[in-house]
């Protein structure tokens, strides 16, 4: 198995960046969320950590001891710029070189990521962070736009960029990592509907409604797809459905 570790920043009662209306933590909580769904779902030699799976603060030192005793294989920390510029970028320690392993992953990753994001590139830097210094494994630290630019807090405002965002992050992963993609057979499992009202599609397309389910139902999932970047399940029945998490879950 390969150890993900994913650490949303901040956290709390430290929110990070603050503007437009939104807080770093809730967004990268989101993102980070999400991750690891579709490393849990997709792929079967991934096992994933988060250092927060709530509103909570853990320090620097605490995630990354946690990852450190846990033997995490890569360590990824996520967060959200602010500061007067827009576009993505992403970090690896200071004394790394773009060659190293490191910074190998970390191409990988900004390559897939600057895919799906619809941000601009504001490049591949290196810092002295707490998180790349003081972790034994990979690490990189991803700055997914700026808060207090108001098209890019547009987007942070989106459930679909959160979606591509995190899809972006997930294939950097899997070629950074070599992650195995289950088999369509033999990797079915159930979902049960969260939200009040949910469409259903007749076909792998966000724009074939077919009709809706109700919050407690319950389907089996048969292969699991992207389309226009987002995810979707299709169901054994035929049908597809969304598989955001904030609208069905795992049974």
């Amino acid at each position: 198995m390969v150890k993900i570790y994913v650490d949303p920043g901040h956290g709390g009662s430290d929110p990070g960046a603050t503007a437009n209306g939104i807080q770093e933590k809730n967004v990268v909580l989101a993102i980070g969320t999400s991750i690891r769904s579709i490393l849990q779902l997709e792929y079967e030699n991934a096992e994933v950590r988060m250092s927060r799976t709530g509103d909570t603060f853990p320090s620097l030192t605490q995630r990354t001891n946690d990852a450190n005793v846990w033997g995490a294989d890569f360590f990824l920390s996520i967060h959200i710029n602010a500061g007067g510029g827009t576009g993505y970028e992403d970090f690896i320690y200071s004394t790394l070189s773009d060659s190293s392993a490191t910074g190998v992953m970390r191409a990988r990753i900004h390559e897939e990521v600057m895919k799906l994001n619809g941000m601009s590139d504001r490049g591949r830097k290196k810092a002295n962070f707490h998180v790349l210094r003081e972790t034994n494994m990979p690490a990189v630290l991803t700055e997914n736009g700026f808060i207090d630019n108001s098209a890019d807090a547009a987007k942070m405002k989106s459930n679909s960029w959160i979606q591509n965002v995190a899809r972006g992050h997930v294939n950097g992963l899997e070629k950074a990592l070599g992650l195995t993609k289950k088999s369509g057979s033999g990797s079915t499992f159930l979902i049960r509907v969260k939200a009040a009202s949910l469409y259903y599609y007749d076909a792998p397309d966000w724009n074939a409604r077919a009709g809706t389910v109700s919050q407690g139902e319950v389907f089996t999932v048969v292969e699991t797809l992207t389309v226009d970047g987002s995810t979707m399940y299709k169901l054994k029945s035929g049908n597809y459905i969304t598989a955001n998490p904030q609208y069905v879950e795992i049974v």
